[in-house]
């Protein structure tokens, strides 16, 4: 007896293969069969003519984290057919926490159902969530350094990298699934490579994965993906380069030089893939335009720097020499309601400031809580760094809501779109076709970070399950009202659990706590 027999439907089984027309059977939160199972009892028949059923997304580049313990029903995630989480994305995991005040600034304004310190405490909590999707969670090293040396802007010493080797150690043996980095962000531009390396060979050894925002993905791209292949030759980690892009128009050339060094060195033997989404805005916090040199210290400490007289001049000089135009910024959330969703010249104006003015006043007034969006990269290039085959869905967004806590900010649409835009994108000819489309969201994902029984509809294989319909299946956020749910995806099983079907969230959550 199965527990659901799915019928009717045009199966992607998310190797790639052509859609086949099956039935698919669940029992005990497994695949049990598949093919032509109209004699096969079943306790619920779920029909779904003209629909597509596929395995379950894998959003690789999520910063969930700590939103899953506020929201674990996760809705702009599972609205997406999104049953996977890779959490602790671009060096700034949950956990390990030497201080809530080193969580990113948004991550600090919500109240938690219990507070944690090591990776351990924070997957138990996780746990105790019982989150919708399924979360596996890398390990920040900007958390590691945080730890050790708090945010001081210097390259780690001899005994402090043993203490984060240590610290990577306990938390990879606690269930963390891989080192990642953020080397554009406090505190881990600071590091030099060789700590990279070595940190990164602790992941190997742990058949864990190296994950990095890159050192650059503007005018030393090149040298930042160097950067990110050494590490990958030199550790033996499987490597990841988050959400591969070519930002500010002057650097869109550079994307087939970019290409030519991944692709030379997979053909060599190291494995590495990347991530992207479908999106020619990136979002961040505002601060990312500051030089290197007024960001150390943590956030008082820049709070205290930017109040200076001589520094806030020098900031006004600096702040837009480095390749970054202020015609290129769209000021996300602030305190300021009614620069939401504005361009930072518009802010400009209104203030009668020039653009770094601007960006200083928002800064200071949020106490450096301001997100931004930076619109300057090549929809042409998107397309084709998601046509490479190694190159896999991430949102690079934490979940949202449409109502609660997680509602109320001013989020990047990818928070809601990401892998619907990029369905609707293959099934309207902008990309690749859909078979290829679907292995990018699913077996791809599950082969490269090693989810092992997911990422495929095989028998035996977990039942993590999407039915989407090819007809209205679409993201439906925007820049201007970023709080809408996608549309089209019909079903989603976690686990052999319902959690999503025509009428909306079921209430019922299959998710686990995926530990290495």
């Amino acid at each position: 007896m199965l527990d659901y027999k799915i019928t009717g439907g045009q199966v992607l089984d998310g190797t790639g293969a052509p859609a086949i027309r099956a039935d698919l059977g669940i029992t005990g939160g497994r695949i049990a069969a598949i093919g032509d199972l109209s004699r096969a009892e079943t306790r619920t028949a779920i029909s779904v003519e003209g629909r597509v059923v596929c395995p379950g997304f894998i959003d690789v580049h999520s910063h969930s984290d700590t939103y899953l313990l506020i929201e674990p029903s996760a809705p702009s995630k599972i609205h997406q057919g999104i049953t996977t989480e890779i959490v602790g994305n671009c060096g700034a995991s949950a956990a390990p926490l030497a201080d809530p005040s080193f969580l990113p600034s948004d991550w600090q304004e919500q109240i938690y159902p219990g507070s944690w310190r090591t990776v351990m405490e924070y997957l138990q909590l996780l746990e105790l969530a019982q989150p919708a999707p399924n979360v596996a969670a890398l390990i920040g090293h900007g958390k590691l350094r945080s730890w050790v040396m708090g945010y001081e802007a210097r390259p780690a010493k001899p005994d402090e990298l043993k203490a984060m080797c240590r610290l990577l150690e306990e938390s990879l043996e606690a269930g963390g699934w891989g080192l990642s980095s953020g080397l554009i962000y406090a505190p881990g531009k600071w590091a030099a490579r060789e700590e990279l390396m070595a940190l990164a060979g602790i992941a190997a050894r742990h058949n864990g994965i190296y994950t990095s925002h890159l050192r650059s993905e503007g005018s030393h791209l090149l040298a930042a993906i160097e950067e990110t292949l050494a590490i990958g030759r030199a550790s033996g980690a499987r490597v990841e380069i988050s959400h591969l892009k070519t930002g500010g128009r002057e650097h869109w050339s550079l994307l087939d030089s970019g290409l030519t060094l991944i692709r030379r060195a997979r053909a060599e033997g190291v494995a590495v893939a990347a991530d992207r989404y479908p999106y020619v805005a990136s979002g961040t916090d505002l601060d990312v335009v500051l030089p290197d040199w007024a960001t150390h210290g943590g956030r008082d400490a820049i709070l205290r720097r930017l109040k200076e007289p001589h520094i806030h001049d020098r900031l006004m000089q600096e702040i837009f020499t480095a390749g970054r135009s202020p015609n290129d910024v769209v000021i996300g959330s602030t305190g300021q309601e009614r620069f939401r969703g504005k361009p930072l010249v518009e802010v400009a104006r209104v203030l009668e400031l020039n653009p770094a003015e601007a960006v200083l006043f928002l800064l200071e007034a949020d106490q450096l809580k301001t997100s931004a969006f930076f619109m300057g990269m090549s929809e042409p290039n998107m397309w084709r760094i998601l046509a490479e085959p190694y190159v896999m869905l991430g949102s690079d967004a934490s979940l949202r809501s449409l109502t609660g806590p997680l509602s109320r900010d001013f989020t990047h649409p990818r928070a809601y779109g990401s892998f619907p835009r990029f369905l609707r994108g293959a099934l309207d000819g902008k990309t690749v076709p859909l078979p290829e489309a679907v292995r990018k969201m699913t077996s791809l994902a599950a082969d490269h970070f090693g989810l092992k029984g997911r990422g495929t509809l095989a028998v035996g294989g977990m039942a993590d399950i999407v039915v989407f319909d090819p007809k209205t299946v679409a993201d439906l956020a925007t820049f201007a009202f970023p709080h809408q749910l996608a549309r089209g995806i019909d079903w989603v099983i976690v686990n052999g659990v319902v959690t999503l079907n025509p009428q909306g969230l079921t209430g019922k959550r299959g998710g686990w706590v995926i530990r290495r």
